[in-house]
């Protein structure tokens, strides 16, 4: 696996700094076409107000996700986007299926192949949704299907839950108890589930250290 990790790497590293240019561009090119600059001051005080909250997820997400999803997966995941609605669930439930551990060599494989399935897949919908999209507004803005948009994420998770917690439900019972607390008593953590996610593992870690120590596991 050796040199094919350092060529996963390589080529990782490669595709998202592409990506960053790509994306920075698009203002670029926007500003070039309309001959219309903001000056740096007001770029840097729009940063000063977002930036570091997506720096501060970013970097807690690299950490978080890296060990599940392998490093070919955790570039590709990065690089196509919807890490935690689509890529995470689609490797883990590959992985589940498969029969093998995140962080071992058949998880690596498993995990790239569900991810890049997953981006094709994600992206073939949303050529022909673009194609619909005419034919599909009635529908998707009808208020019968409204609840179900709102429960995309919960249900992708959800069954995700069901499966890992009644392996281990044991070690699932603090962090579950503990995150539904004090989401409970502080709704608006609900934007900011980026940052709750390595707290929930610190817990999950702790008293799952915890519980083994005592001899309940």
């Amino acid at each position: 696996m050796s040199e094919y990790m350092i060529k996963t790497d390589r080529y990782g590293k490669i595709w998202v700094w592409t990506a960053v240019v790509v994306v920075l561009m698009v203002p670029v090119a926007i500003c070039v076409n309309y001959q219309a600059w903001p000056e740096l001051s007001a770029v840097f005080k729009g940063l000063l107000g977002v930036a570091p909250i997506y720096w501060t997820v970013g970097v807690i997400e690299v950490i978080t996700y890296t060990p599940m999803l392998g490093t070919a997966g955790t570039y590709l995941s990065f690089v196509t986007g919807n890490l935690t609605s689509l890529k995470a669930p689609s490797a883990l439930n590959a992985m589940e299926n498969a029969e093998v551990k995140p962080g071992s060599e058949e998880g690596e494989v498993i995990s790239t192949i569900a991810i890049a399935t997953c981006a094709i897949v994600t992206t073939l919908i949303i050529v022909i949704g673009v194609f619909a999209l005419s034919l599909l507004t009635p529908i998707l803005n009808s208020p019968v299907l409204a609840p179900a948009f709102d429960n995309i994420l919960p249900a992708l998770f959800g069954g995700l839950a069901v499966v890992y917690v009644s392996k281990n439900w044991k070690i699932a019972i603090v962090p579950l108890v503990f995150m539904v607390a004090i989401f409970l008593a502080i709704p608006s953590l609900g934007s900011s589930v980026g940052i709750m996610v390595p707290v929930g593992v610190l817990i999950t870690l702790g008293s799952a250290r915890l519980m083994y120590n005592k001899g309940w596991l």
